[in-house]
Formats: structure tokens, sequence, C-alpha cells
């Protein structure tokens, strides 16, 4: 399964008020692993960013005053993504712009009829209701390092998301027995044991930390009624 983990930066909040992306930052996943792929454009709005805007994500007009026009990156953009399950924090906001712009183009393009959504946002709400789940938030709670999030930024803001949707979705999902290695899982990182390495030493309970012990599950079943060790004991 292929997934982009996606986000934008923009000029406002609302599209339907003319606001337009400036930023647009791309994570690849394939069966939730990082790919290394990634997408990134800074876009000329041709039109001025508010200064609410500007003091979320640190982008000036001047700044982008000789980049690409939506319109000369939008094919490109539009191929990365294409038949992808986008990831997305508070999808509806991202979407809601890149249909807008796909929309002042010929042949205005829908991103759900060429895309699926994930709203980690929706995910995040579900899990821990009643709490904070902006970004922030979920990189402590997960413990994603985010120190270099000052600003906001697409492209950074993209990286962090896809390490808390991994851990939001179920954390690690393959055991990496070789994280040094070459392709395929082998090579010298592999740490193996050795055959005629010396036995590991057993020690035993003695015979009255074992009465002391039968004594003290004996008083947790009175407590708390019939316990697993006393069921493996009665199975002997």
């Amino acid at each position: 399964m292929r997934q982009i983990v996606l986000d934008t930066e923009t000029t406002g909040i609302d599209p339907n008020e003319g606001h337009r992306i400036i930023e647009i930052g791309c994570v690849e996943l394939v069966e939730r692993a990082l790919t290394g792929r990634n997408y990134h454009v800074y876009v000329n709005p041709g039109r001025e960013i508010e200064a609410e805007a500007i003091a979320i994500h640190g982008i000036t007009n001047d700044f982008l005053a000789d980049k690409p026009l939506f319109a000369v990156v939008a094919d490109e953009f539009f191929e990365f993504i294409r038949g992808a399950e986008l990831v997305i924090h508070n999808a509806a906001f991202d979407v809601g712009f890149m249909d807008a712009e796909f929309g002042r183009l010929d042949g205005g393009r829908k991103t759900a009829e060429h895309c699926g959504i994930v709203d980690t946002l929706a995910i995040a709400r579900k899990r821990h209701p009643g709490q904070k789940n902006n970004l922030n938030a979920l990189c402590k709670r997960y413990g994603v390092d985010n120190s270099n999030r000052e600003l906001h930024g697409a492209l950074l803001d993209a990286e962090i998301l896809a390490d808390v949707y991994l851990l939001l979705t179920g954390g690690q999902t393959a055991l990496l027995l070789d994280a040094g290695s070459g392709e395929g899982g082998h090579g010298d990182g592999i740490r193996r044991v050795q055959a005629a390495r010396e036995a590991l030493q057993v020690i035993r309970a003695s015979a009255d930390e074992d009465l002391a012990h039968r004594e003290f599950m004996a008083m947790m079943e009175k407590k708390a009624g019939s316990t697993v060790w006393s069921q493996v004991l009665g199975s002997k």
C-alpha cells in the first residue's frame, strides 16, 4: 500500500475567500515504511499573505516572489499523489485548498476522486477523546521529536506526522533485525550468538522462597478469587 503523508501552508484559512496554497510537503510510505521519496515545493500565490499566517509559518511575500505558480507545478504534484492514500492532519483543511487550486485549472480535479484520504485528527480524537490532539500534543504523547518545529513548515510537518501516524495506528509493524544492513536485511550488522558460548546460569527459588510465594498467592486468592498462578500449580 502506497501512502502519502501530506501538509500544506497557505495565505489564510479559507480558500473560499481566495486564499491560496504557498507550500506543499509530502512524504511517501510504502507498506508503512518510509521510502525516502518526498515531494516539496513553494508556490507563488499571486496575492498577499495574511500577517496572522506569516506568524504561524514564517513564509513571506518576498520569499515567494520568484517561486512558481500552482498551475506550473499542478501536474507534477498530482502525479505524485495520484492513486495513493493521503494521510493528513485535519484533512478537510488541506483537501479544501487542494480542490480549490485544482478547480482553478482546466478540467479541475477533486482530490477524493483520485486518492484515498485518512484524517489523523479524526483518528486521534477517537483514540484520545477530550484531550488536545494537535500535532505538538501528539508528538509529546508519543515521544516524537519536534524540537525543530519552531514554525510550521509543510515538509517538516509531514515528516513529523509520518512518525506520529505510524505510532498512532499501531507503532512498529515489522521486526527489523539489522537496521544498518544493506538491501534485504542481510549484512554485517547482525550479531550472531556463538554456539560455543558459556551456558546461562539458572537460579531456582529456595524451599523457603517457594513457601513464601505460595503463602502470598493464597492470600491473593482470598482477596481476588482464583489466580492464573493457582491454575498453573493445579495442573501440575
